[in-house]
């Protein structure tokens, strides 16, 4: 029960198929060494479809065509989520700014923020608050090192950094989470 599940975001259904495409391959990119953070994304995708139960059949019950999916406009390619999934990976331990993460996408830092939440739903900033967390959950469960490690660990300034964030993300301290989930 420590984890919040996301909220279900209302996508005009032009958005859907990207959005869609986006947030699986970010569960696949995720699931081997973050399986929360697939979890949030497959929580996403199961959210965004919830609304179209039902809307799939003709009247009289049989399958209708989906609609045609139209190109969106403003989101990034699968290439550049991957990059930019893979970048924030690798230098999570360290200072990430938006100017990197734009730089690896090939874009300008305005556009690629806008654009980034176009095909997350989220802005750079908290998906980044979500990946440190993540990985100090992670951290957490396979390690015993103290929670001020496993913040310096995930490129936070301190323990109350991560408790702050944690708590925002999660909904508990890290020292209840570790203990809850350790005792299971």
């Amino acid at each position: 029960m420590m984890h919040t599940a996301p909220t279900a975001m209302a996508l005009p259904h032009a958005f859907a198929p990207s959005v869609a495409a986006s947030l699986v391959a970010n569960a696949v990119s995720t699931l081997d060494h973050n399986p929360l953070v697939a979890r949030h994304y497959l929580e996403r995708l199961a959210a965004m479809f919830a609304d179209d139960v039902g809307n799939g059949f003709a009247d009289d019950g049989t399958s209708s065509p989906p609609p045609k999916a139209k190109p969106v406009k403003g989101g990034l390619a699968a290439w550049q989520v991957r990059n930019v999934v893979q970048h924030i990976d690798t230098y999570l331990g360290s200072t990430i700014v938006v100017d990197a993460l734009a730089e690896v996408a090939r874009l300008s830092t305005g556009h690629f923020c806008r654009a980034f939440k176009v095909t997350t739903g989220e802005t750079p900033h908290a998906f980044l608050i979500r990946q440190r967390v993540g990985r100090a959950q992670t951290l957490m469960l396979q390690t015993d090192d103290t929670l001020s490690h496993i913040a310096y660990a995930c490129g936070l300034t301190d323990q109350a950094h991560l408790t702050r964030l944690f708590r925002r993300v999660v909904g508990a301290t890290p020292l209840i989470w570790r203990r809850t989930w350790q005792a299971r």
